[in-house]
């Protein structure tokens, strides 16, 4: 006898789902809202969750400014984490004059204690910047700490998405992060998020 599925049910008199049934596992920790700020720090990171994401939303800033980033082992006294990174993007004009698909070698850090640049953003009044940063196994206190960034953002006429990924060159446990532009303050939302543990 084949089997018979019920389309489009709704659960009614339901007190709890059954574990099989997945839900969300990003756990909203803070948000934080930057207004003509000059940067936006998140400490607190700790071992409850072993991937910490931050989303960037609505980021703008003045022309010719980076969105950059630090990490903190000292809750935040100090952000000089050492890092190595590398950093691609693939951007397409407004008038379709112009893509590609390029490595950008100015953004790398090579073992480099500074904040890292993720994004660009000029400051025309419909410009901005969104995306994610993945923060993996930061209160490790073995290995190395891995991130991997990924925004879009809207530069000149350009559309333009961000891929930079390396790690901190570190085994003391990561328990901050502080985001910044270079040499201006900014306006956006920044959430940090904890993935659950499985």
């Amino acid at each position: 006898m084949p089997l018979k599925f019920a389309n489009n049910q709704s659960l009614t008199a339901t007190t709890a789902l059954p574990s099989a049934v997945p839900t969300d596992n990003l756990i909203l920790i803070s948000t934080q809202t930057a207004s003509n700020s000059a940067n936006i720090s998140f400490t607190g990171i700790n071992g409850t969750y072993d991937v910490y994401e931050f989303h960037f939303i609505n980021i703008q800033a003045k022309a010719g400014t980076l969105f950059t980033f630090n990490f903190s082992t000292d809750g935040g006294s100090n952000y000089n984490v050492t890092k190595t990174s590398s950093t691609f993007l693939a951007y397409h004009t407004e008038t379709d004059s112009l893509a590609s698909l390029d490595y950008n070698a100015n953004w790398d850090l090579a073992q480099g204690t500074g904040f890292q640049p993720i994004s660009q953003d000029y400051s025309d009044a419909d410009n901005n910047m969104g995306g994610t940063l993945q923060l993996f196994n930061p209160s490790s206190t073995t290995y190395v700490k891995h991130w991997i960034s990924n925004v879009n953002t809207l530069y000149d006429i350009y559309s333009e998405n961000i891929f930079t990924a390396g790690y901190g060159n570190t085994t003391s446990a990561i328990n901050a992060i502080r985001f910044q532009m270079s040499g201006a303050n900014f306006d956006g939302t920044i959430k940090m998020y904890g993935v659950k543990k499985s």
